[in-house]
């Protein structure tokens, strides 16, 4: 599905316009505008499989964003400390405004938008009828708010633009926009999407967005938001029509996380799909988690650099008849021909992430340029979002139980072996302690998900998770008036001091 033509390298040329472009001035480009570049609806959809290009990429969903969010949460620690300082900065929560995983991934977001922006302005152009061209615009609207709401999460206000960029000096007086007024944008542009997507893309495909992806999103953001009624209200509409949609629980949980996964995996409804083996220009389709969560000194495949690996609490807490921590968790390894445990592991001697190494499909020997079908939105996380939202309107109830039950249930299931743990979830509880069953089901569900980060700032929960007693990963200088977001890359306040002020602490 990544098509690159010399028409679209034109296209995404035009992301040097938006913030990411230090060099505005020395290296300029020429004006481009939408009706010399988009003259059919095939030209438009070009432009939409670019945007879903940049995501697969190593400064996104390969490495460098989702790495970060991984080292933000209280679930992945750094193991080797020879890894870049940038990393570790993140992890160890003594950022400064000059990161370079801010600034490798900062840039590329804005790629994807300034992709989304110009499909957009060359479908309005072409002149045609509603039905024949909302459909790509409402595809291209998805991944612009998929974009934002990234951005927005992890940096509060930012720069919002929704335009063509057709001169590149007008981005240089830009400002940010508040990160009220950004998620409004955002779910203006994920209704418009859940009206006109289809039911099912063709091939039933999870990698390009439908109706489906844009309610979930819209529950997600809702949940975000801490707008409980709506996102109740979109989750639900997503689990009555699941089978309209093609959305089930997957039987095996190993199955989510074996490479390479089908193109129509029933359990996942939005997922960025990386193709085995195969590279391109920019980091293009470059996957390099496996290798980044992967035991250094591993025999191939499995050798990979021990630079994303859990806190010996994060496995120890996790009770062992979780099938999900057996699929999780690599805790032993062939180590020149023997199977070692990770006492024996050559440098961090702790248990490994699995989800992407163990199974990483058509690859290098390190897992590099895997087959990964990576699960941005999956339909175990909207049963979590409806139970959550249900009991944050009404309290503990049957319906939101039965929510957790099935995916309790999943868990159950070792390869088609049934056990009795975790047990099913019996009504009782009151509604703090519901809420919290929630947020721990999500963690262990959704592990090394790229989803606890978010977790953890929406509920306000670093000064527990990072400061506490308890702490699976502890950070005393966890800092709540600074370290819910990340700093704006100094380049672009250098640039453009119209993005001030920085963020706090920065």
């Amino acid at each position: 599905m990544k098509i690159l033509t010399n028409k679209l390298f034109l296209v995404l040329a035009l992301a040097g316009m938006l913030p990411g472009c230090a060099d505005l001035e020395e290296k300029p480009v020429g004006l481009l505008a939408p009706e010399a570049l988009f003259r059919t609806t095939k030209d438009v959809e070009t432009a939409i499989f670019g945007a879903y290009g940049w995501i697969a990429s190593e400064r996104l969903y390969g490495r460098q964003f989702v790495s970060a969010l991984m080292l933000r949460s209280d679930m992945a620690d750094i193991g080797d400390r020879g890894t870049p300082a940038e990393r570790q900065q993140v992890n160890d929560f003594n950022m400064d405004d000059n990161n370079n995983m801010v600034n490798q991934f900062w840039p590329q977001w804005y790629q994807v938008i300034s992709a989304c922006n110009a499909a957009i302005a060359g479908a309005e152009q072409l002149g045609l009828n509603e039905a024949e061209i909302s459909p790509l615009m409402a595809e291209a609207r998805f991944i612009r708010a998929f974009s934002y709401f990234h951005l927005v999460q992890v940096f509060g206000d930012v720069p919002y633009i929704d335009f063509f960029i057709d001169d590149p000096a007008s981005v240089k007086t830009i400002s940010k926009t508040p990160a009220a007024e950004v998620y409004t944008k955002i779910i203006a542009d994920l209704e418009f999407a859940k009206q006109w997507l289809p039911e099912k893309q063709p091939s039933e495909v999870r990698s390009r967005a439908s109706k489906g992806s844009a309610a979930s999103y819209l529950a997600s953001v809702y949940l975000t938001v801490a707008d409980y009624q709506k996102a109740y209200t979109e989750a639900k509409y997503v689990i009555d029509n699941k089978d309209k949609f093609g959305y089930a629980l997957e039987a095996d949980f190993q199955t989510l996380f074996r490479a390479p996964q089908p193109n129509n995996m029933k359990e996942h409804i939005f997922d960025v799909d990386f193709l085995g083996l195969q590279s391109g220009a920019g980091g293009a389709n470059d996957d390099i988690m496996a290798p980044m969560t992967g035991v250094r000194g591993g025999d191939a495949p499995r050798s990979g650099w021990s630079v994303i690996v859990p806190s010996m609490k994060v496995f120890e807490t996790w009770d062992a008849r979780d099938y999900r921590k057996e699929v999780s968790f690599d805790d032993s390894l062939l180590v020149g021909g023997k199977l070692v445990p990770y006492t024996e592991f050559q440098n961090t001697k702790r248990p490994h992430i699995a989800k992407y190494a163990r199974y990483a499909g058509n690859s290098s020997s390190e897992g590099r340029y895997s087959d990964h079908n990576y699960a941005a939105m999956r339909y175990a996380e909207i049963l979590l979002i409806a139970a959550e939202a249900s009991v944050e309107i009404n309290g503990p109830n049957a319906e939101a139980i039965s929510y957790i039950n099935q995916i309790r249930a999943r868990a159950r299931n070792w390869a088609g072996k049934q056990t009795t743990f975790p047990e099913d979830v019996k009504a009782g509880l009151n509604k703090t302690d519901m809420i919290n069953l929630i947020l721990e089901e999500r963690r262990l569900e959704l592990a090394f998900e790229y989803k606890r980060w978010y977790d953890i700032k929406r509920r306000k929960l670093g000064e527990v998770v990072f400061k506490s007693a308890n702490s699976l990963e502890p950070h005393p200088n966890f800092d709540p008036l600074r370290d819910y977001l990340m700093p704006l890359p100094r380049v672009e306040l250098q640039v453009n001091p119209n993005l001030g002020p920085q963020n706090p602490g920065y």
